[in-house]
């Protein structure tokens, strides 16, 4: 059974989510990507060659119950790696999502140090982290990502061994979202 860590106060569900947090959070994650496409992909369709990577989510296929909007973007930001995907056919321009799961970024880490502790997880990174791999951020590995992992995704996407993939979602999760 899936257990989330304690809310935060960013963390509101569906009721408490208001229209301009939506619009704040589409803008973010959304029309900014789109900024970068428009500005970007020109110059890469007229040298023949380029690579559009996105960083998408789990929540984008398995949303939470708190931050819909932020779930929602996600899943927008997913399927607008395969609109341009479509329209630079035969360009040289792929067009991707790298989706990570849980990550030890900064912002996790002290997390887990400030909760873990309280909920008697370990005082130590390395056993809080595995018991909340565990708890609420379960996953087939049995631990976080490192930022390191999704970053060699990024690395091998933009080379030409991924010159066929195109308009895909490559998740690097652990396993964390079940199949979809």
């Amino acid at each position: 059974m899936r257990r989330r860590a304690p809310p935060r106060a960013s963390e509101r569900p569906w009721s408490e989510t208001t229209p301009e947090l939506w619009a704040t959070a589409y803008q973010v994650n959304v029309v900014s990507a789109v900024r970068m496409i428009r500005a970007f992909v020109p110059g890469m369709r007229e040298r023949g060659w380029g690579r559009v990577i996105q960083i998408g989510g789990g929540p984008a296929m398995q949303p939470m119950p708190v931050q819909p909007q932020h779930s929602a973007t996600l899943a927008a930001r997913h399927n607008l790696a395969v609109s341009p995907a479509r329209d630079l056919k035969g360009s040289g321009v792929t067009s991707n999502v790298v989706s990570p799961g849980p990550t030890l970024v900064e912002h996790v880490r002290d997390r887990l140090l400030e909760t873990g502790p309280a909920q008697g997880s370990g005082s130590e990174l390395s056993e809080i982290g595995a018991k909340a791999s565990e708890t609420w951020a379960p996953d087939d590995i049995g631990r976080f990502g490192t930022t390191e992992e999704i970053a060699g995704a990024v690395a091998y996407l933009a080379g030409s061994f991924a010159d066929y993939i195109n308009g895909t979602v490559l998740r690097v999760d652990g396993g964390h979202v079940l199949a979809v």
